[in-house]
């Protein structure tokens, strides 16, 4: 990884949080201590950065220079306030659309989802701080550019994002293989919030629980379900349709 897409250092680290500058993740070496290594843990678990702990060695991989034990990697798009994307498209007259990834792990499941969702003129991708694909470069490459495009919010606890999608009047529609709604048979006039989840595991059962609806898309042929990023382009287009 190049350095200018790392931040190395305790300092200087601290400086980028204080700063709003969008990390992706901080790795911090196992058994560091001091007053300044401190500062560092409470700011993180006070802004919510996603941090693991790691020996040095791995550490060591992302640059040999004197990084303290402390290494952040830097995201390449610049993550927005969930609030903020709904508020304005209301504001604007429009009936949002929300695209949530719960658990989405593999990195062109995510890009090629993306790619989707900007073409279908989603107003926003909700993914978790932690357990969901990095937005890196190849995430990028395989959306087209598209993760430039989208706004993309991260959220610290999913249920506390669906709790407020729910508050600002949107509808909440899980996607899952053993549901019997067909996704065809759904009322999508108003605002829309549209949750997809980990390939194997699915949606999560605190997020699942939450849903106002949950879909299926029929499937004939004996694979039992489609890709996650295909299946959730055709609901997603299914949407659009309605609701235009």
């Amino acid at each position: 990884m190049s350095d200018k897409n790392l931040i190395y250092g305790i300092r200087a680290v601290i400086e980028a949080i204080e700063s709003g500058k969008s990390l992706e993740k901080v790795f911090v070496k196992s058994g560091s201590t001091g007053e300044l290594f401190q500062e560092l843990m409470q700011l993180m678990r006070q802004k919510g950065i996603n941090w693991q702990k790691v020996p040095v060695e791995r550490i060591n991989r992302f640059t040999t220079k004197n990084h303290q034990g402390v290494v952040a990697t830097i995201s390449p798009v610049e993550y927005q306030e969930l609030e903020s994307v709904v508020n304005k498209a209301m504001e604007d007259g429009r009936k949002p659309f929300i695209l949530v990834l719960d658990g989405i792990t593999d990195v062109r499941n995510f890009g090629a989802i993306a790619r989707t969702a900007e073409c279908a003129g989603v107003d926003a991708i909700v993914i978790p701080d932690k357990g969901g694909a990095p937005v890196n470069a190849d995430a990028i490459k395989t959306s087209a550019g598209a993760l430039f495009r989208v706004p993309v919010c991260r959220a610290s606890k999913m249920w506390y994002a669906m709790k407020f999608l729910k508050e600002k009047g949107f509808m909440l529609i899980g996607a899952s293989e053993k549901s019997e709604a067909d996704y065809k048979d759904v009322n999508y006039k108003q605002p829309i919030a549209l949750v997809v989840g980990a390939e194997d595991k699915g949606i999560s059962s605190q997020v699942l629980k939450m849903m106002d609806q949950v879909v299926s898309i029929p499937v004939k042929g004996e694979s039992g379900s489609l890709n996650v990023s295909v299946a959730t382009g055709i609901v997603v287009y299914e949407i659009v349709a309605k609701n235009s």
